[in-house]
């Protein structure tokens, strides 16, 4: 079964491809993602990778997790899905929006 990780702290000039090849020496990586700001284009400091199996996707959190890559520290963990995740407050009451 596929595990998708989520990876954090990775330096603005990575790519996608070197996620899949920095994480494919712990498995088969079905899918890597770096996000990007839909304004910009830039990354936003972190991605998502998916690993073909749980095996594999364990060795790698427990290889990188807290881990230097190019100047930074990577933070490895298991995704979680969205429905899992507390809302988020802005505290202006806007909804995050100024007006």
């Amino acid at each position: 079964m596929a595990k998708k990780l989520f990876v954090g702290g990775i330096p603005w000039a990575t790519t996608s491809d070197d996620l899949k090849e920095l994480f494919g020496q712990y498995g088969a990586v079905a899918s890597a993602a770096v996000i990007t700001d839909k304004v910009t284009g830039r990354s936003r400091g972190f991605a998502f990778v998916e690993f073909e199996n749980e095996a594999d996707a364990e060795t790698a959190i427990n290889a990188l997790n807290n881990k230097d890559y190019n100047g930074r520290t990577l933070v490895v963990k298991e995704a979680r899905p969205l429905e899992d995740r507390p809302r988020r407050s802005f505290g202006n009451n806007h909804g995050g929006y100024d007006r």
